[in-house]
């Protein structure tokens, strides 16, 4: 049994982690996965759990506290009409199959190849929240198979190395082929259940060595407890003060935080 020691330091950083995470996604509407990742890395890298596996288990922590936020997240815009459950249907097989090769993949390399994932599509994805435009234009609607399938898979592959739902990628992606933003947002949602539930799965089969207390697998319970309660408390109070201000310069200012944590998660991984 770990003393209460070593376990309190940890629930303080994560009580802190989820509330951030929370007030980042009400107020940005981004994913709480492209923060927790990132941060689970520097609270259990300070708190003495290091190893070669690290990174899996910031990333199937993530990736579990999607499977409870996401099918909330998907109902809430369902009852204002936003979802196209038609397009889950079409894409659904091929994010499963991706989420299940990234996580195999992920579970066989080393976390500084994680590392360098995530930092540097982390960085694209706060180089587009900083410069992307809404107008820029694909297509007027959603290529056909194989086309469709193809992008489904790799948004989900590696969507599930990354340890974040499908928001991050699903969004931008649908926006260049015509799709309103709120029925891109909507239905991103629905893409975090099934990128995160078969990665979950898979990760908690995964042996860990050096873990923090009480991980099943890959995945660590208090981590995953605390932040799911701290973000479902935070996130409306994120929401309000998005209702309350202009998002814009934020959303810059959160741009240019994941291009620093982006740019540092890929310092770490070259051993500076």
């Amino acid at each position: 049994m770990p003393e209460l020691a070593q376990l309190l330091p940890m629930v303080a950083l994560l009580v802190v982690i989820g509330g951030l995470a929370g007030v980042v996604a009400g107020l940005l509407g981004v994913g709480g996965g492209i923060v927790l990742v990132p941060a689970f890395f520097y609270a259990f890298s300070s708190l003495g759990y290091g190893g070669p596996q690290l990174m899996q288990i910031c990333v199937a922590t993530s990736l579990a506290t999607i499977v409870v936020t996401s099918p909330r997240s998907v109902m809430s815009h369902h009852k204002k009409g936003a979802v196209d459950w038609q397009m889950l249907r079409d894409w659904g097989p091929y994010i499963v199959v991706g989420a299940l090769a990234g996580t195999l993949l992920a579970a066989q390399v080393k976390s500084v190849v994680l590392q360098v994932v995530f930092g540097v599509l982390a960085g694209l994805a706060g180089l587009y929240m900083a410069f992307g435009k809404s107008s820029w234009r694909l297509g007027d609607t959603l290529p056909g198979q194989p086309a469709r399938g193809i992008m489904a898979t790799v948004l989900a592959f590696f969507s599930a190395m990354m340890g974040i739902g499908g928001g991050t990628f699903g969004v931008p992606l649908m926006s260049v082929y015509s799709v309103p933003i709120h029925r891109a947002v909507a239905t991103a949602a629905g893409f975090g259940v099934l990128i995160a539930v078969p990665a979950v799965l898979g990760f908690l089969f995964l042996p860990i060595q050096n873990a923090p207390p009480y991980t099943l697998g890959a995945v660590n319970l208090p981590a995953f407890l605390v932040v799911i309660g701290s973000t479902m408390l935070t996130t409306p109070w994120g929401v309000k003060l998005a209702h309350a201000m202009d998002p814009k310069p934020l959303k810059r200012a959160f741009a240019g935080f994941i291009l620093i944590v982006a740019l540092n998660m890929l310092r770490k991984a070259a051993g500076w």
